[in-house]
């Protein structure tokens, strides 16, 4: 034990005076592993800070909500078939379906592109209809004023509900309640603002103006009518049940034959968290796979200088051995050498990696921030330690079998 631990120190005294007097040829012996684990912490801290970054941003939307929504396989686009969810597909599920908490109905009745001016100014944004069930599933609520009414559906009243992004670009007063906007040619009075959601996945949450229904309906006519249905179980219901029900329903309702694919699909904030981790997961594995590749270079640099450090210090070697030192002494030495220099790699690289993912985070203003997580850490410096124990073995091999007479005569 206690020549472990005497080999140990001067292993790691003989490593930390080569850096200091050579620092420049270790820092460039160790090019590889600086580049392989700086790369590596800049992709995982990079990668981490964005699934939190939209982790958070799915559950302001809230985890429990599911919306359904009509599906077409490739095969049936390339026969010219579009499946459609309708409103009586909403009432039925309404009716029929248990243990929900709230469900709406809500029609995308003009995409992106939609005109909406306000005296002299316009601006494009996103018409949705909706019932007044659509607060509580989606979670919208008002700044100012109120939210759709059922009466305003019943009587399709040409009111609108607009986001904060709507006001501003149409430069309307701090209170637009009961300002007037011309859609496409048609007036809505304004009777609610909603309260700022930010940006998710990089689009504006709040550029969009809600109408009832029924006025989206008529407006968008019968032929094109298309509705997204979405819910929220109650907090003591099983989804998978719940799912499970509305396939049937929905099925049955479109009278598809057992072989036949849904006509929709389920989608959720949870099912889109799974997709994420899966793609950022993939990415993760790619990016460390290629530079380990670096890792390997920076291996063979190690192994390099320390087959030079030993042809350096043959006499060195020849009189601790002359002294009684054992070939294990020996081994053990310029193993431990051979690691402090990788684990100074190893620390140059993590500094570098987080200083570029903090400088990628600071230039992205939705992530939150370098995270590096401690099983990256861990992992770079395990990595970085078995690269220095591998390829510090034959240095520290050809230093322990030198003889002892050889090495004295070595000039």
């Amino acid at each position: 034990m206690q020549h472990f631990l005497h080999a140990l120190l001067e292993g790691s005294r003989a490593a930390l005076q080569s850096i200091r007097a050579h620092a420049l040829r270790s820092s460039l012996t160790t090019l590889g592993i600086i580049i392989g684990v700086a790369s590596v912490i800049t992709v995982v801290a990079v990668m981490n800070g964005l699934s939190s970054s939209i982790r958070g941003q799915l559950d302001d939307l809230g985890s429990d909500m599911v919306t359904i929504r009509a599906y077409t396989t490739p095969e049936q686009e390339l026969l010219g078939f579009r499946n459609k969810l309708r409103d009586e597909d909403y009432l039925l599920l309404k009716s029929r379906v248990k243990n929900i908490e709230d469900i709406t109905a809500t029609m995308p009745a003009f995409s992106m592109g939609l005109s909406v001016g306000y005296g002299r100014n316009s601006t494009q944004t996103q018409l949705i209809g909706a019932d007044s069930s659509y607060q509580n599933v989606v979670r919208v609520y008002p700044q100012q004023g109120r939210f759709l009414s059922e009466q305003d559906d019943n009587k399709r009243r040409r009111v609108a509900f607009i986001g904060a992004t709507v006001a501003k670009k149409l430069q309307m007063p701090a209170n637009p309640i009961g300002q007037y906007i011309n859609l496409s040619g048609d007036w809505f009075r304004v009777i609610g603002m909603a309260e700022k959601r930010g940006s998710l996945f990089g689009f504006d949450q709040d550029n969009y103006i809600i109408t009832p229904f029924s006025t989206a309906k008529a407006l968008n006519g019968p032929d094109n009518l298309m509705v997204e249905i979405s819910y929220r179980p109650k907090a003591d219901a099983d989804p998978k049940l719940i799912e499970q029900q509305i396939r049937q329903l929905l099925r049955h309702r479109a009278k598809l034959a057992s072989e036949a694919p849904d006509h929709f699909e389920f989608v959720s904030a949870e099912k889109t968290k799974q997709q994420l981790d899966t793609v950022f997961n993939s990415i993760t594995a790619v990016a460390a796979g290629v530079v380990s590749i670096s890792l390997l270079v920076g291996g063979i640099g190690v192994m390099n200088i320390m087959l030079v450090s030993v042809t350096e210090r043959t006499r060195e070697i020849g009189i601790v051995k002359a002294l009684g030192a054992t070939p294990q002494f020996i081994l053990l030495q310029f193993l431990v050498e051979a690691l402090v220099l990788s684990l100074f790699g190893g620390v140059l690289g993590l500094m570098l990696g987080y200083l570029f993912a903090a400088i990628i985070a600071f230039s992205l203003p939705s992530m939150p921030g370098a995270l590096v997580p401690l099983w990256a850490i861990g992992l770079s410096f395990g990595f970085t330690s078995l690269i220095g124990l591998v390829f510090g073995l034959a240095p520290a091999v050809k230093a322990a079998r030198l003889q002892p007479i050889d090495a004295l005569r070595y000039e």
